[in-house]
């Protein structure tokens, strides 16, 4: 059974607003979108910059793939309308979260430009920070660290992204990482350059 939108009463004009929580926590909410294949790198990215963001005095929030399939989107599976609906409820999770002043870091396939619009029209253009983790397939089967694609060229898994299901290469994302570097240091920290900028709080702003 759906609700029906007009017994739908919200309250968001009743609480307190984005600037007086960012305010209170000293940075810019933003979603930052780690996509890419699987095996690429993205949590391990993902987990590394909120290490290090967090010894910056940021207050982060990471939603990972997995993570979020074995709970608030456990119901769903992997055909097309399903990974469509994972997505769409990761976004409006992080736009809450963002909108009390949290940076999101999320790390998903989100494999079509369709999918990953769709976050950036949920969250919104200027708050959506698109990472594109472009790892060579070669690589990332290599890795392979949950034998998910050996098991997708056998057949056993159906609509794998990179076997049996295409990945659309982002037109324009905010960083793009070839994740074949050793360093993961360095890497980090070519990202920071670009994020901190974004998220960096400038206390001036709320002066009248």
């Amino acid at each position: 059974m759906t609700s029906n939108p007009n017994n739908i009463y919200t309250t968001f004009d009743k609480i307190k607003d984005r600037n007086e929580k960012e305010l209170y926590l000293k940075q810019h909410g933003k979603v930052i979108w780690f996509t890419g294949l699987s095996g690429s790198g993205k949590t391990t990215l993902a987990s590394l910059l909120e290490k290090r963001l967090f010894e910056l005095n940021y207050f982060c929030q990471i939603l990972d793939g997995d993570n979020v399939r074995s709970g608030i989107n456990k119901n769903l599976n992997f055909t097309d309308e399903d990974r469509l609906e994972n997505i769409r409820r990761v976004a409006e999770v992080s736009k809450l979260f963002m909108n009390c002043g949290i940076i999101l870091i999320c790390a998903f396939i989100s494999p079509t430009n369709e999918i990953r619009d769709l976050v950036r029209n949920i969250v919104g253009e200027d708050d959506f920070l698109e990472v594109f983790v472009n790892t060579p397939i070669e690589v990332c089967e290599q890795r392979d660290p949950k034998g998910l694609y050996k098991k997708a060229r056998k057949g056993e898994i159906k609509n794998f992204t990179g076997v049996s299901s295409p990945f659309e290469m982002p037109d324009n994302p905010f960083i793009e990482i070839e994740n074949t570097n050793p360093d993961m240091d360095e890497t980090i920290r070519s990202m920071l350059t670009k994020i901190l900028p974004e998220i960096r709080f400038d206390p001036y702003k709320f002066i009248k």
